[in-house]
């Protein structure tokens, strides 16, 4: 144990959702109950979950699981199906050679599944055509660690956070997408007066609630911000002796920062901001040695990303703050995995455990496999993968647990690229997704709770996920698929795997092998687990190396600090700063697409849903795709708030509902990734985004595109609650959301269809059971009530103006309902005031805006302290708190 206490019973594991890694304990109860919570021994995380990992136990059924094997639709045996795909892609590099296969993979995956299918490709295959959706999450992270220290090597922990004097979040909305650490900066600012936290990011996001200081930064000029603080700090900051032991490449690195950015008013001026700002933050860094600056997907999802890091490591190393307790550049992830992915060579440009395709590494990774025909050169990167698919040059993909018809960049020309595809094989735990239904060969995977191995943090920290739950059906870990394909393509041997436990020891191996501290990842420590030791395996950061004479290492104590020596992974042993020339994004507005579209996550979801969206408390939040705009863009183009409106470009077109605030600068927008179409007819934002990328990294720009908004004015606008989902006919716009004990269907239409009670008829059952309203106005509302129950209700008007859902939604989760209800329901509020929760704000304990509204001001609470004690509200990941002030000073208002 790494500390606290576990119950006897308890099943120690992690959590699937962001790159934190988050340990829990999950105890099964009766009738299939599950209790989840935070891990109080785990390192990353001490006990605190966030609101996505607290309703996991919402998300454990078998709804909509894909259970048994299938091609073309049709159910068949395992063998029928791993013969398919076996015989499929045997035929075609038979035919066409290696590289007309590919496999795309995800940060999903646990680093067991990972390393089988990597080994496959690229080992026994002979192509680099694996990658994997970790390319949109951090690969330009991953190249501007190789190109400053030699090795893809995060040097930071999150301890780092607690020993900070300054810490800088670029491109991070920490707050939403990573809140258990974000409340570790929370907690560290309350002990330590000196702490201040620096926001850089386009967007005015919750992480700002905690922000000494807010850089809202023009979108793509990060290069040009960090260019300049290199230059500034040339003036008494700059650590010579170790510039000169330690570092290669300052003077041409400092004389493009001083070229690109002369003077502070200057780069204010281009990046948008007050130049007492700009003074301020680059004062800060300059004096202040325990800096972290951490950074996410604002930075790596760029056209520029690679460079943005660069610009950010190059400030570290001109000061010296790397490999010192509180200071270094930190890349926080956003997959559970893509740490695991990166150490066994997930990415196309990656052979395996951190080895590249220099001849010696070839040679080596060859000979440990007794690899037939290992690759010999880099594969095609995702967006590069799915080209060559549209084009025919790869004609067989197998697709392992992930959702690229909604996550890619151009989204619909990758649907297109797979409707063309001769073989599409794809692994998931869900029968029905965008990519899934494009699938000629499904196999049904086990998922999180079902299967057991291990993953890797954002602090290079390997974690057990263990298994709690049966298979399902014929569901089957992912590693298990692979080998058995692998077997049938005539590998036996070499994948002659029976456990996760002896993928992990051969990963370990390979780490070792030949390896004498010449590559950064090395856990050879961990090369002779047992299979018990595996079991019970701790939280454990790497490197590992083996150490002479020692038993197999499998405790937690940290390893020596990375870096702390001074030397890096180079061919000189020295750091490089790189020059990084400021560049704008691919995509600038223009007349016809004046605005900048900005995307990214909200704090209840994750990716494109399929496992939060059967949270009713986590789609309580934000039921339908949204697109937030400043206020002044409201009135340019006319729409307000709660107006549907196209977001459009030349690509493609989302309907989305207005959210009008000042959180966007003016001329830009932003919408979230997370809605697909088996959620929202019209909502995939892939669709807007040019599939443009990093010459280096090869990331897609996923944070910015030109765009325009107009005023979508159907003729009708309606919403139908139920107890089960309804397909609903002659809508063109159409949001579906699962709530507590029924389903919401938010509706509009451009065709008034014949008769509303005719058009109910086919969502609401016999009209003898209804109750109904209608008047010229155009407004319609109907309600069946079965038994005393309330079994389905539906409201139409000609304009948006509709009743609010949350008091009738309340109906579902009751019993009988009383009379006095059954009045009301066609009015579509409580006859008695104060019955209506309103919108969910805090999604841990369900809490809404108008139960917070009323206890603020009936029981005079002035802080988010007091709102938790008497509601609870805030007191679990923390993340709804700044909301929670807000309403403190509405309420005040």
């Amino acid at each position: 144990m790494t500390g606290g206490s576990v119950r006897a019973s308890a099943v120690r594991t992690t959590c699937p959702y962001c790159g934190v890694g988050c340990g829990l304990e999950v105890e099964s109860g009766p009738q299939g109950a599950v209790a989840i919570r935070g891990d109080d021994g785990h390192p990353a995380n001490f006990g605190r979950i966030c609101s996505k990992g607290a309703a996991l136990g919402d998300t454990l059924d078998l709804e909509g699981r894909l259970l048994h094997p299938e091609i073309r639709g049709a159910r068949v045996s395992w063998n029928q199906a791993l013969d398919a795909v076996a015989d499929g892609f045997t035929r075609t590099v038979a035919a066409h050679g290696p590289d007309s296969v590919a496999f795309y993979v995800s940060g999903q995956l646990l680093t067991e599944d990972y390393y089988v299918a990597n080994k496959l490709m690229k080992g026994f295959i002979g192509s680099a055509n694996i990658d994997t959706n970790s390319r949109l999450c951090m690969a330009s992270a991953v190249a501007g660690y190789k190109r400053a220290f030699g090795a893809d090597t995060v040097p930071n922990d999150y301890e780092d956070l607690e020993r900070a004097n300054l810490i800088v979040l670029v491109g991070s909305n920490l707050a939403w997408c990573h809140p258990v650490l974000y409340q570790r900066v929370v907690r560290a600012k309350s002990t330590n007066p000196q702490l201040r936290v620096v926001v850089i990011d386009p967007r005015r996001t919750a992480t700002c609630d905690s922000a000494d200081l807010f850089l809202q930064i023009r979108p793509g000029t990060d290069v040009l911000l960090f260019n300049g603080l290199l230059h500034y700090l040339r003036e008494d900051a700059i650590d010579w002796e170790f510039l000169d032991a330690h570092t290669e490449g300052f003077g041409v690195a400092m004389r493009t920062a001083k070229d690109t950015a002369p003077s502070i008013p200057a780069v204010a001026d281009a990046c948008g901001l007050d130049g007492d700002d700009v003074v301020e933050f680059y004062r800060w860094f300059a004096r202040t040695p325990a800096t972290v600056t951490v950074f996410s997907q604002g930075v790596n999802q760029s056209s520029s990303g690679t460079d943005k890091v660069n610009a950010i490591i190059n400030v570290h190393l001109a000061t010296g703050r790397i490999g010192k307790p509180g200071a270094g550049p930190f890349s926080i992830t956003g997959q559970p995995n893509a740490m695991g992915g990166r150490e066994v060579g997930g990415l196309a440009n990656q052979l395996a455990a951190h080895m590249d395709f220099a001849p010696a590494d070839v040679d080596r990774v060859g000979r440990f496999w007794n690899a037939p025909r290992i690759a010999t050169r880099p594969g095609l990167k995702a967006v590069d993968l799915f080209d060559a698919i549209d084009t025919g040059a790869v004609k067989a993909v197998w697709i392992m647990s992930t959702n690229p018809v909604v996550s890619m960049p151009d989204a619909d020309r990758v649907r297109r690229a797979l409707e063309r595809c001769e073989l599409v094989v794809v692994s998931d735990c869900v029968r029905k997704t965008d990519t899934t239904d494009l699938a000629h060969v499904l196999l049904p995977a086990a998922t999180w709770g079902e299967k057991s191995g291990t993953v890797t943090n954002s602090e290079r920290r390997i974690s057990r996920q263990r298994k709690f739950l049966p298979e399902p059906g014929e569901s089957r870990a992912d590693w298990w698929i692979v080998a058995q394909v692998a077997r049938r393509m005539g590998f036996a041997a070499e994948f002659a795997y029976q456990t996760p436990a002896d993928i992990f020891r051969e990963h370990a191996r390979l780490s070792a092998f030949e390896n004498g501290g010449a590559r950064a990842f090395d856990i050879g420590a961990l090369a002779d687990v047992s299979d018990a030791g595996y079991d019970v395996l701790e939280p454990i950061q790497w490197p590992r190396p083996a150490r002479s004479g020692a038993e197999c290492e499998t405790s937690g104590a940290p390893p020596a600090r990375l870096f702390a020596d001074g030397r890096f992974f180079t061919p000189s042993g020295k750091a490089q700063l790189v020059a990084t020339d400021p560049r704008p994004p691919a995509q600038l507005p223009s007349p016809d697409y004046p605005l900048v579209l900005n995307t990214g996550r909200i704090r209840d979801q994750w990716h494109t849903m399929t496992r939060t969206g059967r949270s009713a408390r986590l789609m309580g939040r934000h039921p339908e795709p949204f697109v937030q705009v400043h206020p002044l863009d409201a009135a340019r183009f006319d729409v307000a708030t709660g107006d549907l409106v196209a977001v459009e470009n030349a690509l493609g077109r989302v309907v989305v509902r207005v959210e009008i605030t000042d959180a966007v600068a003016p001329g830009q927008v932003f919408v979230p990734m997370h809605w697909s179409a088996q959620c929202a007819s019209l909502a995939r934002i892939g669709a807007l985004l040019p599939a443009v990328v990093d010459p280096v990294s090869g990331q897609p720009e996923l944070k910015h595109a030109a765009v325009r908004i107009r005023r979508y004015s159907p003729a009708w606008h309606a919403f139908v609650l139920s107890r089960e989902p309804l397909e609903i006919a002659g809508a063109s716009y159409v949001a579906i959301a699962k709530g507590q004990g029924y389903w919401r269907h938010e509706l509009a239409g451009e065709a008034l269809p014949p008769s509303w009670p005719e058009w109910a008829d086919a969502l609401l059952g016999p009209r003898a059971e209804r109750l109904e309203f209608s008047d010229s106005a155009g407004r319609y509302r109907a309600a069946r009530v079965v038994g005393g129950k309330l079994v389905a209700c539906a409201f139409v008007a000609a304009t948006k103006a509709l009743p609010s859902r949350n008091w009738l939604a309340g109906l579902f989760a009751s019993g009988r309902i009383d009379d006095e209800a059954r009045l009301a329901i066609l009015a579509g509020r409580a006859a008695k005031p104060g019955a209506e929760s309103g919108p969910i704000v805090c999604s841990c304990f369900s809490v809404g805006r108008s139960t917070l509204l009323r206890a603020i001001r009936t029981q005079s609470l002035v802080s988010a302290d007091a709102i938790g004690k008497a509601l609870h509200a805030g007191t679990n990941c923390g993340s709804c708190v700044p909301e929670l002030k807000a309403l403190i000073a509405e309420a005040a208002g």
